[in-house]
């Protein structure tokens, strides 16, 4: 048999080998640090054996593979140590993920202390080095076994597969464990690993299943790339918007008001603030006139639309079809309103493009699980719009939302951050789309060539596209790796016809035209949870809600201070005058703590000469200057939303 290796090169065998044993043919210290094979694309263990020609790489920690074949390891070393020290736990699942590892189990909270017992556990189970073998069985012998561990997760799990299938397990010592692998060829591969936090999880995700508890952990090759990470954990606890957010009093929760109902403090409000005023103004540049639409409606509007078939459990609705005459839902989105304001006059060929803005609150029923901090709630508020354009006009309206998507990350400062994707439908779930599949293919290849045009790099996901059309969405990952949507362009060919849309082209013919979906930033709240994340607080000045903060050295100062804060504030700056009786050294202190752009030092010398003495995040000291020079300053560089390049080092 021929092997073909990653490097283009041939080896040729007379027999059928196992992937280990061709590692070990190539090179013994290959052998020593492989984790598993790819054999023609597909990732397998290393016992693996090949018996006919094909493509081989052999993987190692150093591969993304490799490195998920240690942390799948490392979780079922977790998950037999779990049932040596707490026995009536029930097994679930134990995945790799980008960061390491979880598994959940059925079993009380796990406190700190019960993670460091069994990272002790696992230590002796990866010092005793036992093998992992893997056996099959066939689909009812494998229900068998399971149930008579007694795991009715991993129970249940084998009964979704089909009838013929043959089950694979992972035997290691006295441990077996329902798996596909693939695994190291024992536990003494696991070289280092952590267990970082556990919490609840619910039974494969869905709210009306058991509450699980997840325990997270990760695992390197090296010590020294685990201490790397967990310095980098340390990091990311300081910038997590849920922690800092709070901290900086931006934003708070209160249980008696509910979950993913956050409240705005004044410092968080000023920052949604100036972004709804900054959004509006430039969309408005941008020939968009602005709308203002009811937070409910009936029943009737949603199902037009299509959303109450395909949307409803992710509704608040107000009333019982059964019982009532009328039943109202809170809005999950704008669309179908702002269609209604178009439908309120005819327009002809020359009106279009319409392009529709809104500053909409809406609401959707996330499950309880779903939410956290600012960026999944049950209340949010966006930059929504949508553009009503003739056929002909979709293609350069559509690229005229991606430049306004563009030019709002640039501003932000977060445009490497993203990822864009080519959100598309599942031909093979028609339940869940409207439209006939043509339609879909046409828009979709309309789009991927917008994206190849502009040279914007993108992937393509199935399923993910909305009920009603494909979508660009322009993602970002959080401190901790989860992604999340930012900003969504989608292409609708198909709802003007629902809604009886329509303009009169020149030859007085009644035309349905097409419409584009969009946000230009975003979910402000999540937008907000991303800037926190981003800066760890430490925002451009343009967005601080303090970019000012006036020190006089002592009360005899303090009528020129408030003098001073009258000036900033006359220009629109926003600032403040600590009036403390506390040494200059602990308003300084106080004021870095704070995060406040600018601080203002004012003494004997500065009230002589009508002078400031400049302290900032970006330079430190910067020396007094005229309090005139000093405010052209600041507003210059608010008025051209300035990321000062001290602050983007800092984020690095």
């Amino acid at each position: 048999m021929k092997i073909t290796l990653k490097d283009g090169s041939v080896k040729e065998y007379g027999q059928a080998m196992s992937v280990l044993d061709i590692a070990k043919d190539l090179s013994e210290g290959l052998a020593r640090v492989a984790c598993a094979g790819e054999v023609n694309g597909e990732v397998v263990d290393l016992r693996t054996v090949v018996d006919t020609d094909c493509a081989l790489n052999i993987l190692t920690a150093n591969d993304e593979a490799g490195l998920r074949t240690i942390r799948h390891t490392t979780s079922h070393v977790l998950a037999e140590a779990v049932k040596r020290v707490f026995p009536d736990a029930k097994l679930a699942i134990g995945p790799s993920i980008d960061t390491g590892f979880y598994y959940d189990f059925e079993h009380a909270p796990f406190s700190r202390e019960d993670l460091d017992a069994l990272e002790a556990e696992m230590k002796k189970i990866i010092k005793e080095g036992a093998a992992l073998e893997k056996f099959t069985l066939p689909r009812a012998e494998a229900i068998a076994f399971m149930e008579e561990k007694g795991e009715p997760y991993k129970v249940e799990l084998i009964k979704d597969l089909p009838e013929d299938a043959v089950i694979s397990f992972y035997k290691q010592g006295e441990f077996t464990d329902l798996c596909a692998g693939p695994h190291l060829m024992s536990t003494k591969g696991i070289k280092a690993f952590k267990l970082i936090s556990s919490s609840g999880a619910y039974w494969r995700g869905k709210s009306e299943n058991a509450m699980l508890q997840r325990i997270y952990g990760t695992a390197f090759n090296k010590k020294e790339e685990l201490a790397a990470y967990l310095e980098h954990l340390e990091d990311i606890k300081k910038r997590d918007h849920n922690k800092l957010g709070r901290e900086m009093e931006l934003f708070t929760t209160v249980d008696v008001i509910g979950q993913g109902l956050p409240l705005l403090m004044p410092k968080g409000a000023k920052m949604i603030q100036t972004m709804q005023r900054w959004i509006e103004d430039e969309e408005e540049k941008r020939g968009y006139v602005r709308t203002k639409t009811p937070l409910m409606a009936k029943s009737d509007l949603y199902k037009i639309s299509g959303h109450w078939d395909h949307y409803k459990d992710g509704m608040f609705v107000l009333g019982d079809e059964e019982v009532d005459k009328e039943v109202f839902a809170l809005r999950p989105m704008t669309c179908p309103f702002q269609y209604y304001v178009y439908k309120a006059s005819q327009k002809s060929y020359r009106d279009l493009p319409l392009r529709y803005g809104e500053t909409s609150t809406l609401f959707r029923n996330e499950d309880s699980g779903e939410m956290h901090g600012l960026t999944r709630v049950r209340q949010f508020t966006i930059s929504e719009g949508h553009l009503i354009v003739r056929p002909d006009q979709m293609v350069e309206e559509f690229k005229g939302c991606l430049a306004l998507a563009k030019y709002c990350l640039q501003t932000l400062g977060v445009e490497e951050d993203v990822t864009y994707h080519l959100s598309k439908w599942d031909p093979d779930n028609r339940a869940k789309y409207v439209g006939e599949p043509e339609v879909w293919e046409e828009t979709e290849q309309h789009i991927r060539d917008i994206l190849t045009e502009l040279e914007i790099p993108f992937v393509e996901d199935v399923g993910e596209a909305a009920f009603y059309g494909p979508k660009v969405d322009i993602n970002a990952k959080n401190v901790y790796g989860k992604e999340d949507t930012m900003i969504t362009i989608q292409w609708d060919a198909l709802l003007a016809e629902q809604f009886d849309m329509y303009y009169v082209d020149e030859k007085g013919e009644k035309v349905r035209p097409y419409i584009i979906h969009r946000t230009s930033m975003g979910c402000y709240e999540r937008t907000l949870a991303w800037l926190i994340e981003k800066y760890a607080g430490k925002f451009p000045t343009w967005l601080c809600p303090e970019q000012v903060r006036v020190l006089p050295i002592s009360e005899k100062y303090m009528d020129y201070a408030m003098s001073v804060e009258k000036a900033l504030k006359d220009n629109g700056i926003l600032c403040t005058v600590d009036n403390r009786s506390e040494k200059i050294g602990y308003k300084i202190r106080e004021t870095r703590l704070a995060k406040v752009p600018y601080m203002l030092v004012v003494g004997e010398k500065e009230q002589e000469a009508g002078l400031v003495s400049v302290r900032s995040r970006f330079a430190g000291d910067e020396g007094q200057k005229p309090l005139a020079q000093f405010i052209d300053e600041i507003c210059k560089e608010i008025r051209t939303k300035e990321i000062r390049k001290e602050v983007v080092e800092e984020q690095k």
